[in-house]
C-alpha cells in the first residue's frame, strides 16, 4: 500500500523525497536554485525598499507640517532662513532656504532696478530646480519595485518550465510514469512559480502605493512654492 504523507512521499522501490520547502530546494536543479535565489533576493530587498519608503515619507511628511507651521506662524522669514540655511531637514525646507537665497543674492547686489527684472523668474527656477532634485533623491530604487513586479513572474515561470523539462527528463530516463518520478520536478515548478508570485505581488502594491504617497508629496511641495513665490512677488511690488 502507499504511505503519503504531509511531508514526504515514499512509494514501495523507490527513494523516499522530502516535500517540504528546504528539501525542494536541496533537490532541485542547480538552475532552478538559482531561480529561487534570486526571488527569495528580490523579495527581501522588495520589503527593505518599502519599509524604508514608507516610513522616510512618514517623517517628511511630519517634518514639513513642522517647517509650515513656523512658515505660517507670523515670524520673520529671515530668522526661519538663518536658522536651517546650512542644513534643510527636509525637501520644503530646501526649496524656502533656495529660493531666499536666490532673494538674498539679488536684493544685495543687483540693486531694486536690477532686481525687478528677473529675480521673480530665477527664484521660481531655483525652487524647481532644488524640487526636482529633492524627489529624485525620494524615488531613488523605485525603478527596482516596478522591474520586481513585472520580471519576477517571468522568472518564476523560468523555473517552473526548466522544472517540468526535469520531470519529462526523469520519466523518459527511468521509463516511469509514476508518483514517485513526476511528482519532485512539478513539485520545484511550482514552487519556483510561487517564489515569482511571491517575490512581484508586494513589488507592485508597493510600487502604486508608494508613488501615490510621493505624487501627494509633489503636490505639496508645488503648492507651497506657489504660495512662496506669490509672497516674494508681492513684496518685489511693495518695494516699486
Amino acid at each position: 500500500m502507499e504511505n503519503l504523507a504531509v511531508d514526504t512521499l515514499t512509494l514501495p522501490g523507490s527513494a523516499s523525497y522530502d516535500l517540504t520547502i528546504w528539501g525542494l530546494f536541496l533537490e532541485a536543479d542547480i538552475v532552478v536554485k538559482v531561480v529561487i535565489v534570486i526571488l527569495i533576493a528580490a523579495s527581501f530587498w522588495t520589503w527593505t525598499i518599502i519599509f524604508e519608503k514608507v516610513i522616510k515619507l512618514r517623517r517628511l511628511r511630519g517634518r514639513a507640517d513642522q517647517f509650515e507651521e513656523a512658515f505660517w506662524s507670523g515670524g520673520s522669514l529671515d530668522d526661519l532662513y538663518d536658522r536651517i540655511d546650512k542644513r534643510p531637514p527636509d525637501p520644503m525646507s530646501a526649496i524656502f532656504v533656495s529660493a531666499m537665497r536666490e532673494w538674498r543674492r539679488s536684493t544685495s547686489r543687483g540693486g531694486a532696478k536690477a532686481t525687478m527684472l528677473g529675480l521673480h523668474q530665477r527664484i521660481e527656477r531655483v525652487m524647481d530646480i532644488t524640487l526636482g532634485r529633492e524627489m529624485q533623491r525620494l524615488e531613488r530604487q523605485m525603478i527596482f519595485l516596478a522591474s520586481v513586479g513585472s520580471a519576477a513572474p517571468f522568472i518564476g515561470l523560468f523555473g517552473t518550465v526548466w522544472g517540468i523539462m526535469n520531470s519529462f527528463t526523469s520519466i523518459a530516463a527511468a521509463q516511469n510514469t509514476t508518483l514517485a518520478v513526476v511528482a519532485p520536478g512539478i513539485a520545484e515548478a511550482l514552487f519556483a512559480t510561487a517564489l515569482g508570485l511571491v517575490a512581484a505581488i508586494p513589488a507592485v502594491i508597493g510600487f502604486n502605493k508608494i508613488s501615490t504617497d510621493l505624487g501627494r508629496y509633489t503636490g505639496r511641495l508645488e503648492a507651497f512654492a506657489g504660495e512662496f513665490t506669490a509672497i516674494l512677488s508681492r513684496q518685489l511690488e511693495e518695494q516699486q
